[in-house]
């Protein structure tokens, strides 16, 4: 008798540098592609990803031999990002002026995301960002 069964917890390790994050977009876009309705995610998932890692990448204080983790999980029809990282930093909301050419990645993955927070790792060293990310309705118009 088969049995259905929940996918697994994706976790990759990549190096902290800006140009890992296409290759975190495109592990999601892989992880996204074996749920049968993955395709719900994918575009705010993948824009949601690539700001926490590029975050990550930018704000860490840890040193830079250090990897950032990335995990997805689907968790109650609903994709679980993370992206952990060994800095002890935190990050925080705050208003970009209009002429910033930084500082709205945060804004765009608290008005996009469900939820999202950050939490300490086990064990003690750096923290973890996630996001929860509600599947997209497909509205079909003809």
């Amino acid at each position: 008798m088969l049995t259905a069964r929940r996918p697994r917890t994706f976790v990759a390790r990549l190096d902290s540098r800006t140009e890992s994050t296409p290759l975190a977009r495109y592990l999601l876009r892989a992880y996204l592609a074996g749920l049968p309705a993955g395709d719900r995610y994918t575009d705010t998932a993948e824009l949601l990803l690539g700001e926490l890692f590029a975050n990550a990448v930018q704000h860490s204080d840890a040193p830079d031999d250090r990897h950032i983790e990335i995990r997805f999980a689907l968790v109650n029809s609903r994709l679980r990002l993370e992206v952990h990282d060994a800095g002890s930093g935190r990050p925080s909301l705050r208003a970009a002026a209009p002429d910033d050419e930084h500082g709205r990645g945060l804004f765009l993955i608290n008005e996009l995301a469900e939820r999202w927070g950050c939490t300490s790792r086990p064990g003690g060293i750096g923290k973890f960002v996630w996001a929860l990310v509600a599947p997209s309705s497909s509205i079909v118009t003809v």
